[in-house]
């Protein structure tokens, strides 16, 4: 399993997120990634960054489709590809009912169907083709009643983008239930999933997007797992962290959704009692850095093939220099703990 480190604000100072860059840089962690920022834009930080000489791979988790066109999302993509030199990771997410209506007058009749377009025409653009299992996948949804759901009012013509040279493009889905984790499996090459517990994961996410592979009869996808942290250290508590990383999210009804259906007692009305739940369940991980690594290696048996740590709790209270000494600390005891599993 591979650990990589999320820069989990949208940045105002690009310079904020150096230091994770350099931690990137260092071989500490396998790649960088940022969520969607209407601050600092996530690609331009990227590319800012690579101008700076980090050339190492990217990630985001996630950008929003109602913001971008695909043709545009494919571009960006190659771009940061190219001035990387590396593969970029593209992850995409529908966002919130709210904030669809709020851009395009109207939610997503069907998420799934919108994902699934989305995708599709994200592979065009990006020269890729469709497996005859795909085509299968997509005669069957028709077949099921699924309408297809045109993502912007430029519906789903597409055009060529001119030739670029670039390492490639891995496409990622935000996942965060079964329905998505199989339009993944269909569609994505990576699944992507955000404060999502490793039992829930094992259970219900990695059979979906299995499920969703065999159907269109090509490999599962990887499974990108991001998941908060901090180290125990005086004068921290737990549960205000995990208050202060995810109120956001907490209070959000397809966060909490999500966190009902893996076993936790939480409702969107009470963020910070979602908090302690949180801590209490482990899934925002809190405890000495050989505590975090141990129960980060959870993840990997669940089926997650890279985890993104979040520091996210710790920058917000104490500062960004003392998350990445938890991030630097963290990745010691994590090389520590797989030196002595090959050993």
């Amino acid at each position: 399993m591979e650990t990589s480190v999320i820069f989990p604000v949208m940045p105002k100072d690009p310079t904020d997120a150096v230091p994770f860059a350099e931690l990137v840089a260092g071989g500490d962690f396998a790649r960088l990634w940022q969520g969607q920022s209407l601050a600092i834009e996530s690609h331009q930080m990227f590319a800012y960054l690579a101008g700076m000489g980090f050339r190492f791979p990217v990630g985001t988790s996630v950008t929003l489709m109602p913001l971008r066109h695909p043709m545009e999302a494919a571009a960006h993509a190659r771009s940061l590809a190219r001035l990387t030199g590396r593969r970029m990771t593209l992850g995409i997410g529908p966002g919130s009912p709210d904030f669809v209506a709020g851009l395009r007058g109207e939610p997503y009749e069907s998420p799934r169907a919108a994902c699934a377009d989305y995708l599709r025409q994200l592979r065009g653009f990006l020269g890729g083709r469709r497996t005859d299992g795909e085509r299968r996948a997509d005669d069957e949804r028709r077949a099921d009643g699924e309408r297809r759901e045109e993502v912007s009012g430029h519906g789903s013509r597409q055009s060529g983008l001119p030739d670029l040279g670039h390492p490639g493009v891995e496409i990622g889905l935000g996942v965060l239930r079964p329905a998505l984790a199989r339009v993944a499996g269909e569609l994505a090459d990576a699944a992507i999933t955000w404060m999502t517990p490793p039992a829930y994961l094992a259970r219900d996410l990695v059979p979906a997007l299995h499920r969703g592979a065999r159907t269109a009869g090509r490999p599962v996808p990887r499974l990108v797992t991001v998941v908060h942290v901090a180290v125990a250290r005086g004068g921290r508590d737990p549960r205000q962290l995990a208050f202060t990383a995810a109120r956001a999210h907490l209070g959000a009804p397809h966060y909490t959704d999500m966190l009902k259906r893996a076993g936790l007692r939480v409702h969107p009305s009470q963020p910070y009692l979602n908090a302690r739940a949180l801590v209490d369940s482990g899934t925002f991980v809190y405890g000495t850095a050989r505590e975090v690594a141990a129960a980060l290696s959870e993840y990997g048996r669940a089926g997650v093939d890279e985890v993104v740590l979040n520091p996210a709790g710790v920058g917000l209270a104490h500062g960004w220099n003392a998350a990445v000494e938890d991030l630097a600390e963290l990745s010691a005891e994590i090389s520590l703990a797989q030196t002595d599993l090959i050993a």
